[in-house]
């Protein structure tokens, strides 16, 4: 072609070529948008001066509404029309159809806040029953434990006031002695104890039969055993050994815990299910 024979040509060509692209780009994304018709914006409503009106000629100049009569309700019109016969001879289970939803709502809440109240009182008289049920057991309890207590250690005088006998060597009557003390022996001075086979404490219980450790070692002093005692009076477990004792030689402790073992209580039905006591036995190599 002629008109593109010269390289300048083509190069002007391509640039123009170039340009024109992109100037229809620019104005197909960025060019003035038209819009046929318009957005519409809300409904059209007659111009007017007043709430009613009628007719289909559009007033040039300002006119007066005309009240219209009070019209009456429609229910109300109906009533006054229908005989007075008619609302006598209403059946009954007309009336009890108009009971409202919230009526019938507000009458099940009280029902239901009746039978939570009464559920509540139920459960407090309950609870009251059986804390005085268990006051009184814990209370037939302790005065079972004090007639058991007052058996034991005996009284000074009887329910009619009289003296009752005692023992002691003072003037004045009374059972004189230790309450861990052993009601077979002669003394009454000392901190207490069950003479020479050893000193047994198990609160107001007392030993039935209480069998002397061997001694078999040259040893001597004060072995003190801790022991656990069931209801029965059956010591079922026993640890030489402990706190107050002056030798904790193995040949006094082995010889401690077999007779500890072996030792036996007066049973208490009303004592844990293990009772913690002492017993502390002496040896002496002079014996």
């Amino acid at each position: 072609m002629e008109i593109l024979n010269t390289i300048h040509k083509r190069k002007s060509a391509v640039l123009t070529t170039i340009i024109m692209l992109l100037l229809l780009l620019l104005i197909f994304f960025f060019g003035l948008k038209y819009l046929d018709p318009p957005i519409e914006s809300g409904i059209a409503v007659n111009f007017g001066t007043s709430e009613i009106g009628s007719g289909t000629v559009q007033p040039r100049t300002l006119i007066k509404t005309k009240v219209a009569p009070e019209v009456q309700n429609q229910d109300q019109v109906l009533e006054e029309a229908a005989p007075s016969k008619q609302k006598e001879s209403a059946p009954a289970e007309e009336v009890l159809t108009q009971e409202s939803e919230e009526s019938i709502k507000i009458k099940q809440l009280e029902k239901e806040k009746r039978d939570a109240d009464a559920a509540a009182k139920a459960a407090r008289i309950k609870a009251e029953l059986e804390a005085q049920k268990e006051a009184d057991r814990i209370q037939k309890e302790q005065d079972a434990k004090k007639q058991k207590l007052d058996a034991l250690i005996g009284g000074i005088n009887n329910s009619e006031g009289e003296e009752v006998a005692g023992q002691g060597d003072d003037n004045i009557g009374g059972d004189k002695g230790k309450k861990n003390g052993d009601p077979n022996a002669i003394g009454f001075y000392g901190t207490g104890g069950n003479g020479g086979q050893g000193d047994y404490q198990l609160g107001n219980r007392r030993p039935l039969y209480k069998p002397k450790p061997a001694y078999k070692c040259e040893e001597e002093g004060l072995v003190v055993v801790t022991i656990e005692v069931d209801r029965a009076g059956k010591v079922i477990k026993a640890t030489p050994g402990t706190k107050g004792s002056t030798n904790r030689a193995s040949c006094l402790l082995s010889q401690a815990k077999i007779a500890a073992l072996k030792t036996t209580w007066d049973p208490d039905p009303l004592a844990g299910s293990k009772q913690i006591g002492i017993i502390k036995y002496r040896f002496s190599l002079a014996e």
